[in-house]
């Protein structure tokens, strides 16, 4: 497992706990009513399913889903918002993709610039990053949830690409478009992953073998991450376990 899949893994282990509770549900609002522009019925809109997933797991009031998904549909008035994503390069030349919601440009985007070069990367120019992931399907689930053997048949049948294993979990990747079947598969057998996601994926990626290089980039992007426009950060670096939990420890 690279260095940037495990790193995925710890924040959403430590993410319940360090998260603030409002902000959570502040960015899912955000992120609930951009994809219910193309329709309030997730039944009929994949993006919405996939956002609504994600509000299960945080334990999102129903009542917070429902106005998010009205002032998307623009049953309620609401802000409106625009979907931003910045190419950049952290320490040690990772590159990084950043995704965020904004009613804002402006404002945004020159706090996360501000971010970015006080510590230690830089923003690039459209096309600079970007070539350097892949957009895929990514699934984890908890060792204690099934075997092995049963999750990979399972994933393979359904159109999975590969299977990754880990000290306590499995790493399932899907192509774009097999996404939703092998989650639907999983739920059919009443696996519940601990998070399932569509996520840039790096297909080339940046060794990291010190420790202080990676407490920066781990610092930099935990900054990123809780600005409040900011949805998802992906990073194509590679450290080894035992300097990736060091440092992940010495960043938060």
């Amino acid at each position: 497992m690279s260095g940037h899949s495990k790193w995925s893994t710890i924040k959403h282990k430590k993410g319940a706990l360090d998260a603030k509770r409002g902000q959570i549900f502040s960015k899912l609002a955000k992120e609930i009513a951009v994809a219910a522009r193309t329709g309030g019925d997730p039944d009929m809109n994949p993006r919405l399913r996939q956002v609504l997933q994600k509000v299960k797991e945080a334990n999102m009031p129903s009542d917070n889903v429902k106005r998010a998904i009205q002032r998307g549909t623009g049953e309620i008035p609401g802000i409106v918002y625009e979907e931003i994503t910045y190419e950049a390069f952290g320490p040690g030349g990772v590159a990084l993709l950043v995704e965020l919601t904004t009613d804002n440009k402006n404002r945004t985007a020159g706090e996360i610039r501000s971010i970015f070069t006080k510590h230690g990367g830089h923003i690039g120019g459209a096309g600079s990053v970007k070539h350097l992931f892949q957009r895929k399907g990514h699934i984890i689930v908890s060792k204690n949830k099934a075997s092995e053997d049963d999750l990979l048949s399972i994933a393979l049948d359904a159109g999975a690409e590969d299977m990754q294993t880990s000290t306590d979990s499995y790493e399932i990747f899907t192509a774009f478009d097999h996404f939703e079947a092998v989650s639907k598969a999983l739920e059919q057998h009443h696996i519940k992953p601990d998070s399932a996601e569509i996520a840039y994926l790096p297909s080339i990626t940046v060794p990291i073998a010190d420790e202080e290089t990676a407490q920066k980039i781990l610092k930099l992007i935990e900054l990123i991450e809780d600005h409040d426009d900011v949805q998802n950060v992906y990073a194509n670096f590679d450290i080894p376990d035992e300097i990736l939990s060091k440092a992940a420890a010495a960043a938060a």
